[in-house]
């Protein structure tokens, strides 16, 4: 039993992953659990759908059925989480949860271990360096660190589009 909080996979019924986490922040705050369980997360994706010729941004959960959770492992804080309804155990063995490895955690964004350097600023011209528009350049419209995000101007055919991207994934441009 480690007194470092780690990730932990919960798995649920399909399509109660947010009724779950809810469920779960509500039970740490109620019974005062907030010294051993500390954040609860439903992975999500942003996708763009097209539907009647339109586009549409839609949120999607990336892992359907799961929930993280970052918890100090002991036997009241995996009997809390485990007796959430909805809750049909922990991923791992039956007796003891398993918490996620650091490259598990990193590979699912869940946290970023390492602290992205930002050397550019907004009006910056950048080459973007990572993704489909490698080798591309553009101008930076505006920078959002807490989502670990850059949105950036790039001019296709005379025309400029935005784009979002990860902050790591640009680097200023010398031209």
């Amino acid at each position: 039993m480690s007194e470092t909080p780690r990730w932990y996979v919960v798995h649920t019924y399909s399509g109660y992953e947010n009724k779950v986490a809810q469920n779960i922040e509500k039970v740490v705050e109620n019974q005062g659990f907030g010294d051993r369980i500390f954040e609860v997360r439903v992975p999500t994706e942003e996708v763009v759908e097209y539907k009647d010729g339109k586009e549409r941004k839609v949120e999607r959960k990336t892992y359907p059925g799961y929930v993280l959770v970052k918890m100090i492992q002991t036997p009241e804080s995996w009997y809390v989480v485990r007796n959430i309804r909805g809750v049909t155990g922990f991923v791992g063995s039956t007796t003891e949860p398993i918490p996620l490895t650091e490259q598990e955690v990193e590979a699912l964004g869940v946290e970023s271990s390492k602290a992205i350097q930002v050397n550019y600023a907004v009006g910056d011209n950048v080459r973007i360096i990572r993704g489909p528009l490698d080798g591309f350049t553009g101008r930076v419209e505006e920078i959002l660190t807490e989502k670990d995000l850059v949105k950036v101007s790039v001019s296709f055919f005379g025309r400029d589009t935005i784009y979002e991207l990860g902050l790591g994934d640009v680097q200023r441009s010398e031209e």
